[in-house]
This record gives structure tokens, C-alpha cells and sequence, in this order.
């Protein structure tokens, strides 16, 4: 018996015929993220470059929530998570989630750190 995938995307607000139309649905979606992505990366926007949150500058954190969003949307529809348990869902998205967060956190306050002692204590970069 053959399972049925669900033709819906973004919790049922868009509805496609087929499986062909949702592909290219998702497509477009994943498109646009990515091209928001690379349109920010060429213009760099001056308040983004110049703001900062926890020592990281903000087009930086609208790339990382960015390609978070990119990486949970791929495994929620091409991976088929959405047709799953809400048990193994929590569990498959959730977990890395919170280590992605947590590693990303690590690196932030390291590369902060490293920044200032080099700002603070030498005369010059050497690398």
C-alpha cells in the first residue's frame, strides 16, 4: 500500500495538485531564501554591518538564522519528517537544533575573545 504525501506547505497554507507542483513550490521557496541570502551578502546593508549582538554583527545572525531556516525546511519536506510522529520529529529536529545553537554560541564567545586579546595586546596582525 502506497503512502500518500501531503501536498501542502508552510502548515496548509499553500496546497499544490501534485507532487511536481509542490516540488517547484519548494523550490521557489528555497530559491527565495537563498537569493535574500546572496542579495544581502552583495549589498551589505551599513546598519547591519555596523550593528552587533553578542559580538557578532547582524547580517551575520540573518545569515545563520537564514540557513537554519534553509536546513529545517529541506529535512522537514524532502526528508518527510512532516509525515512522521510528532515524537521522532522533536527528536530528529530538535537535537541538533540545540547543539547547532549551543556549538554556534561556543564559537561566537571564542571568536569574540580572540578578537579582543589580539585588538588589546598586539601591535600588529601577523596572519
Amino acid at each position: 500500500m502506497a503512502h500518500e504525501h501531503k501536498l501542502s506547505i508552510f502548515r496548509g497554507l499553500v496546497t499544490f495538485k501534485n507532487n511536481q507542483q509542490k516540488i517547484w513550490g519548494v523550490l521557489v521557496f528555497l530559491s527565495v531564501v537563498t537569493a535574500i541570502e546572496v542579495v544581502l551578502g552583495i549589498i551589505k546593508p551599513d546598519f547591519l554591518v555596523r550593528g552587533s549582538f553578542m559580538g557578532t554583527k547582524l547580517l551575520n545572525w540573518i545569515f545563520i538564522i537564514l540557513t537554519l531556516v534553509k536546513a529545517y525546511y529541506i529535512a522537514w519536506d524532502f526528508m518527510h519528517l512532516r509525515d512522521e510522529r510528532s515524537s521522532l520529529r522533536r527528536v530528529v529536529v530538535w537535537t541538533p537544533v540545540f547543539l547547532i545553537v549551543y556549538l554556534i554560541t561556543l564559537l561566537l564567545f571564542e571568536a569574540n575573545y580572540v578578537y579582543e586579546i589580539f585588538n588589546s595586546t598586539f601591535l600588529t596582525w601577523d596572519f
